[in-house]
């Protein structure tokens, strides 16, 4: 959820920080803090609102320090506040944490009782009341290990200290935490975009696992202090994958580097010409492929439309029953699941807290998990039993945009592989689906040449108070998709439905002031849906339709009507999916939200 960043080496640690909270801010933007080392004692500089209100807090102070830690939050307990926000003091001890501490309350009064002042409503404080206790007699690691012996909860979090002015400890549980390794300088982060500029060599803390950084160099223990001898792992990704490159958003750059995402994703993975999919990079084999009995499907979000396309794609071509549940809900309720259930983990940051710990039950009852993710090195992909990586490469607008649509497409990939296993696809049909993928990212660029026209549609609905969308089939999830994005971003009230639905409820809802959006591609389920089309327009809505064929009945019916490029009906989900991301996008702007940053959202959700 929230944004952590550290710094110790032999260079001005103060904007070195800021930068990477920049970086970070997709994480949570409520409020932010940095503390750093000045003539013995440590600084701390806070405040509620976005990096840019501390820059203008620092920014008239002459500063150096190569010491430093800081913090962008996304809140949790507490308001957004001057007062709730990190780095935390509690006499010489400073901390910056990411996660909840679920006992917080009972070690608050017990601590008050010891004679420890709170001024923050935030549970983090308790953490650091509970080091500075302990380091009155300790060295800070040690502190640290007892304290967090008295804590439930998840966190990460990264902690300094006067005492000891040579050093940071940080510690991971449930949160994600990672080690930059440069030059004669080390980072401490949540995300790796954090420390990319300066460094592509990481240490990937796992739970339970305490860094004590030094200038010379880092030491990894156990929490009980055992020494560990870690990997150290080289990010491919570029500093400029994480930078705009000239676009007015994060999120609009993204939806354009669907194409290229598509192809990096598919890249090695497909041999067309034997009308297979190379099962060794989702980490199967056949044997595991043929026990399967069940598949389970859990996500959260977007990623939880791309799992219900998945069902539908999964079902359909290789003939095994699929469940499709949110996470959330998974890990409360008591699911059959046998040695002979597959379970498919779906989540862009490989750390959202519901589906990892869906995962964990899934693999208690016995299931084989298989994470399908797009950061390498994250929780998900290490506590999985296979993993398959998206390759989208950085997504930073926190509404997800290439992160979806590379999941449908690894999701594409692993029904085609299940499918020729099992013997439920042939040959022809295996290498006709591959030659289709192949032949998509072209598609979707030209997909991406009606973004004008999009946005003259925007201009003429962005001030309306709802919408509804409608897709049938395999495009239901499309529509929630849909729904969600212009929800995410521009604040409108937005249903996503099945068409066939409509009449049951909804449609008494249109009128005059709702458009409504359709998707009506070609194929089996067009005629019903046509009908759905003239059953809304009878009623007065706003029809938007997006269409795969030029077809002068649905014309009629519809106010603005988009077309794109056909594709098969599974590929199809992706291409309509475009339309509806630049909808949103162009509505917001239009609105003037902030797209990237919207309100009550953070990228990655490690908390309950």
């Amino acid at each position: 959820m929230c944004g952590i960043i550290g710094y110790i080496g032999n260079r001005n640690a103060i904007p070195i920080v800021m930068d990477a909270l920049r970086r970070l801010e997709y994480r949570g933007y409520d409020s932010a803090g940095i503390a750093y080392f000045t003539e013995g004692r440590i600084e701390v500089k806070r405040c509620k609102g976005k990096i840019n209100m501390l820059e203008n807090e620092i920014s008239s102070l002459n500063i150096s320090a190569n010491i430093a830690i800081g913090h962008t939050r996304w809140a949790t307990h507490g308001k957004p506040s001057d007062e709730n926000a990190h780095p935390h003091r509690s006499g010489s001890v400073v901390i910056v944490h990411n996660g909840i501490i679920e006992n917080h309350i009972e070690l608050k009064h017990s601590l008050q009782k010891e004679g420890f002042t709170f001024t923050s409503e935030t549970d983090t404080e308790v953490l650091c009341h509970l080091i500075n206790k302990y380091s009155a007699a300790a060295s800070l690691e040690n502190a640290v290990r007892m304290a967090i012996k008295e804590v439930n909860g998840a966190y990460a979090f990264a902690v300094i200290s006067e005492k000891e002015p040579d050093k940071i400890v940080a510690v991971r549980k449930e949160s994600p935490l990672v080690i930059g390794l440069g030059a004669g300088e080390f980072f401490v982060a949540s995300d790796v975009p954090a420390f990319l500029s300066h460094s592509k060599n990481a240490i990937f803390l796992e739970n339970d696992e305490m860094a004590i950084i030094h200038r010379d160099g880092v030491f990894v223990t156990d929490i009980a202090g055992n020494p560990l001898n870690k990997n150290v792992a080289t990010i491919s990704w570029s500093p400029s994958m994480a930078e705009k490159g000239g676009y007015r958003h994060f999120m609009l750059k993204e939806i354009y580097e669907q194409p290229r995402a598509i192809a990096d994703t598919i890249r090695g993975r497909v041999l067309p010409e034997k009308g297979e999919i190379v099962i060794e990079e989702f980490g199967l084999t056949k044997e595991d492929i043929k026990e399967i009995d069940n598949i389970f499907i859990v996500a959260c979000g977007t990623s939880y439309h791309a799992a219900i396309i998945g069902k539908y794609m999964i079902e359909e071509m290789a003939r095994i029953p699929v469940e499709v549940d949110i996470a959330s809900e998974f890990r409360y309720r008591n699911p059959i699941i046998t040695d002979r259930t597959f379970f498919v983990a779906i989540t862009q940051s490989g750390e959202t807290a519901d589906t990892l710990a869906a995962m964990r039950e899934a693999k208690k009852l016995g299931a084989k998990v298989l994470s399908i993710c797009n950061v390498i090195g994250s929780t998900a992909s290490r506590e999985s039993d296979f993993i398959f990586y998206t390759h989208s490469g950085p997504e930073i607008g926190v509404a997800s945009t290439k992160a979806f649509i590379t999941q449908i497409v690894a999701l594409y990939l692993l029904s085609i592989a299940i499918s020729k296993t099992r013997g439920s696809l042939s040959n022809e049909t295996a290498s006709e689906l591959i030659e289709e993928l192949l032949h998509l990212p072209s598609k979707i660029e030209h997909v991406l040449e009606i973004n004008n026209e999009i946005f003259n549609i925007a201009k003429e609905l962005s001030k309306a108070k709802d919408f509804l969308y409608l897709g049938r089939g395999i495009n239901y999830p499309i529509a929630l998709e849909g729904a969600l994005k212009l929800k995410e971003i521009s604040y409108i009230h937005a249903e996503g439905y099945p068409a066939g639905e409509m009449k049951h409820g909804p449609i008494a809802l249109i009128d005059e002031d709702m458009p409504v959006v359709v998707l009506a591609p070609s194929g089996k389920l067009y005629e019903k849906v046509l009908s759905n089309i003239e059953e809304a327009n009878s009623r007065g809505g706003t029809i938007i339709t997006i269409s795969t064929s030029h077809n002068e009945a649905i014309k009629k019916l519809s106010r603005y009507s988009v077309t794109i490029k056909d594709t098969n009906e599974y590929l199809n989900t992706i291409a309509m999916t475009i339309p509806l991301q630049l909808l949103a996008y162009h509505i917001a702007v239009l609105r003037g939200c902030d797209v990237d940053q919207p309100r009550n959202l953070a990228k990655s959700v490690t908390v309950e």
